[in-house]
């Protein structure tokens, strides 16, 4: 079954959905755009897209029909009569209230504003096939690409945003399509900042470097964290940043479908905790990976889910001490049904440059 089909499984006789979120139009499509609405019935599906798209479309969408946009809303409700469609989900999840009051207003079957689409949807992304992980590695190689030339270009008076910007170029240029994120990049009395905005601070000698950044492959992200010295680091730097290593290999040791976000979680956060720095980890262990850089199923002290068979997570523990340094370490990999298949092929241990 492709994707479309899958999704229309989920639909009763008489039921419709409406897909219009730029993400799920890509993943259920195939095709990138900023504009377009799917329209999935039980038997069929149509994209309706306009005249800018229309050419690609017609090229590319090969699990629905194409149709050139005119009267937008006139042309869903004629798909509905013809599907024999009274009621049309929406993604409850993405639409703004306003969009979906349109939605009500100018469509003949009724609108239905729970919950149930954008959950079935997340379920099937959530669950990536080998052709999405494919992806996923390939923009985890450029990223790791940039990390190894990055180690080449940090030195002492480098500035925090010209490393961010380097790296930027690196990935651009080496095959990403986008990045994954704003880059990351922090030293010093920064790096305690875990999403601080890199600046024209200078790196100086015995500090920090935190880099966080991920590179988009066709329409899949990677994710990646690696802290480094500019120098010899200090007693405490050393000893800190092995701690954030051991949580950050435990857990991905003890990782594979069927655990819990909590209990993924605690394998880092008890050993930061014991290690008397508990109160300096604030944030989640980690999140899903995807078609979006933050997606489900999360790793976090408030996750009783059961992470699934094939689902893509982060492990990125940290320590931060306001006004010393912080440390951060992260990769990201597959859940199997026995074990993690780790995705991060860059070194970890602490660098000295």
């Amino acid at each position: 079954m492709n994707r479309i089909e899958k999704l229309s499984a989920f639909l009763s006789e008489g039921c419709g959905a409406l897909i219009t979120s730029d993400v799920n139009r890509r993943y259920f499509t195939g095709m990138k755009s900023s504009a377009g609405t799917l329209v999935i019935f039980p038997k069929k599906a149509y994209l309706i897209i306009d005249f800018r798209y229309i050419e690609k479309a017609r090229r590319t969408v090969t699990d629905a029909e194409v149709i050139l946009q005119g009267k937008l809303y006139e042309q869903i409700n004629d798909l509905a009569r013809q599907n024999g469609a009274e009621k049309l989900y929406i993604e409850a999840e993405t639409l703004s209230v306003s969009e979906a009051r349109v939605f009500s207003e100018r469509l003949t079957p009724a609108i239905d504003t729970s919950s149930f689409l954008s959950e079935k949807i997340i379920a099937l992304r959530t669950v990536k096939d080998e052709g999405e992980l494919e992806k996923i590695i390939a923009a985890q190689r450029i990223a790791e690409k940039a990390f190894e030339h990055i180690l080449g270009f940090i030195r002492k008076g480098r500035t925090e945003r010209e490393i961010a910007l380097e790296l930027d170029f690196y990935m651009l240029s080496h095959g990403a399509e986008a990045l994954s994120f704003e880059t990351i990049a922090l030293s010093g009395v920064n790096t305690s900042m875990p999403h601080g905005v890199p600046s024209d601070k200078e790196v100086c000698e015995g500090e920090f470097v935190l880099m966080d950044f991920g590179a988009v492959y066709e329409g899949y992200h990677s994710d990646m964290t690696r802290t480094v010295c500019i120098g010899a680091p200090s007693e405490e730097m050393t000893e800190v940043y092995n701690i954030v290593l051991r949580a950050q290999e435990t857990s991905l040791a003890i990782a594979r479908a069927g655990i819990t976000g909590k209990e993924l979680d605690a394998a880092a956060r008890d050993i930061i905790i014991s290690a008397g720095y508990g109160g300096e980890f604030g944030h989640s262990l980690g999140h899903g990976v995807g078609m979006e850089i933050h997606e489900f199923p999360n790793a976090s002290p408030n996750s009783a889910y059961a992470l699934p068979e094939n689902s893509v997570v982060t492990f990125e523990p940290g320590i931060y001490l306001p006004g010393k340094f912080g440390v951060r370490i992260e990769d990201f990999g597959v859940l199997r049904a026995d074990r993690s298949e780790n995705f991060t092929l860059s070194p970890k241990n602490l660098i000295s440059l």
